[in-house]
């Protein structure tokens, strides 16, 4: 057995990450009734980060889902809401294998974005590539902004 030497200032850091992580999956919580809710919440074990972007044709959202198979992946959109889930499933310990830190997060996900009106939804499209899923909400003909030539006279 080494000697190892105490630094007060990593305990602090491991238990920040630690409320974090707590915290961020209690904002998770998600109001609702039903078979699967504790006391009417649906909670989830994590939450992907996302990135999203406008440009003048559509917004693009950008998920990283490291270890989520694609068939565990579902997007859906219903009244006005754009909603990723799925669920990344937790390796099992092998003979031979012992885990001795266990830092990613495992289980079911889920993030909801509420979509402009300028969105048409019904283009939707979504791809999935390398653990990141990228969907792409086309705005309206509408929407896209035009240049309008001005006359001088």
């Amino acid at each position: 057995m080494s000697i190892t030497r105490w630094d007060p200032f990593r305990e602090l850091e491991e238990m920040s990450d630690r409320l974090n992580r707590v915290f961020a999956r209690s904002a998770l919580a998600t109001p609702r009734g039903g078979a699967d809710t504790r006391e009417g919440f649906l909670s989830f074990d994590w939450a992907p980060s996302v990135d999203i972007a406008e440009t003048p044709e559509a917004f693009e959202i950008k998920a990283e889902l490291p270890d989520v198979r694609k068939e565990d992946v579902k997007v859906s959109v219903e009244e006005g809401q754009l909603r990723i889930s799925g669920e990344r499933k937790q390796e099992k310990e092998e003979k031979g294998k012992r885990f001795h830190r266990v830092e990613r997060s495992y289980g079911s996900f889920m993030r909801s974005f509420s979509l402009p009106e300028n969105v048409d939804d019904s283009r939707l499209s979504a791809e999935y590539k390398d653990g990141v899923l990228k969907v792409v909400l086309p705005k309206t003909e509408k929407a896209k902004p035009k240049a309008i030539a001005v006359k001088v006279s």
